[in-house]
């Protein structure tokens, strides 16, 4: 004996009423595990030089979880690169760093970035959108910065010390799409300047 078309219809409904919670809680579980990861990340803003590069450099670093490219350290709000390249902004080109801490220690990422081939050693005007610098987000770090940058300026390694500012963190405004991941999207194009 078959079943009638009212109780197909409501056995349908229960199934998809399944199916709907099924995926719910899915969605809900993923979330929280997004939660979670994010909860145990920890972020750093670092600048110098052209942000491409940096980028570049600072996703090569076992512990790195994602990179931003980006503005940051002026008094603009949501600036252009055409405006920050011009130096009246304020702003620096600034890459956006999302790492693990259970895999990399922050101190470890600043020694990897202020002994990487960016211009950390240079000496810059504040209106320079090239300048470097280590944006801190919490005191922690501001402190763990200023250590690292005297214990690598004393290490005698480097003719020139460095001389990346240390300042609190700011808005970041993420750069326009095109420059996110430029040299994965563009790898023949691997210069950058520097000014």
């Amino acid at each position: 004996m078959g079943l009638s078309f009212a109780r197909m219809r409501n056995l349908w409904r229960v199934l998809l009423a399944v199916a709907v919670l099924t995926a719910a809680l899915a969605v809900g579980a993923s979330r929280n595990k997004s939660a979670a990861d994010a909860a145990r990340y920890e972020k750093a803003t670092l600048a110098g030089g052209c942000f491409w590069s940096l980028q570049e450099t600072l996703r090569q670093i076992p512990g790195v979880v994602k990179t931003t490219v980006g503005y940051t350290g002026g008094t603009l709000p949501n600036p252009t690169f055409e405006e920050v390249a011009g130096g009246k902004t304020g702003h620096v080109e600034a890459v956006e760093v999302i790492f693990d801490p259970a895999k990399l220690s922050y101190a470890r990422l600043l020694e990897d970035f202020l002994t990487a081939d960016v211009p950390a050693r240079l000496a810059t005007s504040a209106t320079n959108p090239h300048r470097p610098a280590i944006f801190y987000h919490n005191e922690d770090q501001r402190r763990t910065a200023g250590q690292v940058k005297d214990k690598i300026n004393g290490s005698g390694k480097w003719d020139s010390p460095f001389v990346a500012e240390i300042t609190q963190a700011a808005k970041f405004y993420p750069a326009e799409q095109y420059h996110q991941d430029y040299f994965r999207k563009t790898p023949a194009e691997r210069a950058c300047g520097l000014e």
